[in-house]
């Protein structure tokens, strides 16, 4: 893990931790405001601060974090997926993606990922570690601070949501996942001030985190990722389902709906001839009509293969016999519009290359 850095703190926390660095209370609020509201980690921009208090409180709670190992843009240069390498060589990605009605940045929550999906890139390259809660906000900063900057065509603009569908299981680093969440949330000075409502956080069906999560009273979307309705192949192709079978993640996904009022995606990578076939439509739509009813969304995601990899994604036609079916059964369902198969946007493809 990095060395201690104001974004894993509280706002109380950032009050203590300029304290004990030997300067005035009022010093975190300042320290937080150019983090969190002027997007700048740079000590020589603090210039409300007394040289030697700046170098001082820089030096202990601005540690470097994330440096730029290369951008790739693709979509007429509203898509731009970045590499980014950690203080310990730790390699991560992230995506921003400029839509005409919002901006999104898909963030990773570790390095790698342990729960061994078999179409996933960076599944199949094994958990590294957790990130901190600063190297998790960092992206989301370093994201809102090219949208000021119009490093994206179109101008400056404003970042607007926020997901955690990057590298890794969100709820496999619950506290820190959660403690950035809400960083990113809390109004300045406590942080970058935005609405819980845009912010996804997905999960492949860790049900006991779910009901964890349920119980924070938060009004984030959950995402679960299920890929399947059946367990025979859940097993295969989500390996946690060997704990948590599908009846009890979507149990526990109800449970965040109603509690929310929010409606739950349903991720669904469509494999030609794995997960596509009709009958897996019929039986996505009756389970999902049976635990969440209306409280459900369904996200097809045309498979982004990995080079190499035996998955491929389905045919068009099938795609669309797929959705129409999910839909007959009273359940909404949709194909997520996809980014930047050229520039290898699946999690994991970039850092695996590099």
């Amino acid at each position: 893990m990095p060395k201690r850095h104001l974004a894993d703190l509280s706002l109380p926390e950032r009050v203590d931790a300029v304290r004990e660095l030997g300067e005035q209370p009022f010093r975190a609020k300042q320290l937080s405001h150019h983090y969190f509201s002027r997007l700048s980690a740079d000590p020589e921009a603090m210039t409300d601060l007394p040289v030697a208090s700046r170098e001082r409180l820089a030096g202990e709670l601005f540690p470097p974090l994330l440096d730029t190992v290369r951008h790739i843009e693709c979509d007429n240069g509203t898509t731009r997926k970045t590499l980014w390498r950690a203080h310990d060589g730790t390699l991560i990605e992230s995506v921003l993606m400029r839509y005409p009605d919002r901006t999104t940045v898909c963030v990773s929550s570790q390095a790698g990922c342990g729960m061994a999906c078999p179409f996933c890139a960076t599944g199949q390259g094994g958990l590294q570690r957790n990130l901190s809660t600063a190297e998790i906000v960092e992206q989301v900063r370093l994201a809102a601070a090219a949208m000021r900057d119009g490093a994206l065509p179109g101008g400056p603009g404003r970042l607007s949501n926020i997901v955690f569908m990057g590298m890794g299981e969100p709820l496999a680093n619950y506290k820190r996942v959660l403690d950035a969440v809400r960083r990113i949330t809390d109004p300045d000075p406590g942080g970058l001030g935005i609405s819980q409502r845009s912010v996804t956080v997905s999960t492949v069906g860790l049900a006991p985190a779910i009901r964890k999560l349920t119980a924070e009273g938060l009004q984030v979307r959950l995402a679960v990722s299920l890929h399947t309705p059946d367990d025979e192949l859940r097993d295969t192709l989500v390996p946690v389902n060997n704990r948590w079978p599908v009846a009890e993640v979507l149990e526990a996904a109800r449970g965040y709906a109603e509690s929310t009022g929010r409606r739950v995606s349903i991720e669904y990578a469509l494999i030609r001839d794995m997960n596509d076939q009709p009958w897996r439509a019929d039986l996505l739509g009756s389970l999902l009509r049976k635990h969440l009813g209306r409280l459900a969304h369904v996200n097809v995601i045309p498979l982004n293969p990995t080079p190499g990899s035996k998955w491929d994604a389905s045919p068009k036609p099938v795609e669309q016999e797929f959705v129409r079916r999910v839909n007959e059964a009273g359940v909404a369902c949709t194909v997520r519009d996809t980014r930047g198969q050229e520039i290898a946007a699946a999690c994991g493809q970039l850092a695996a290359e590099e």
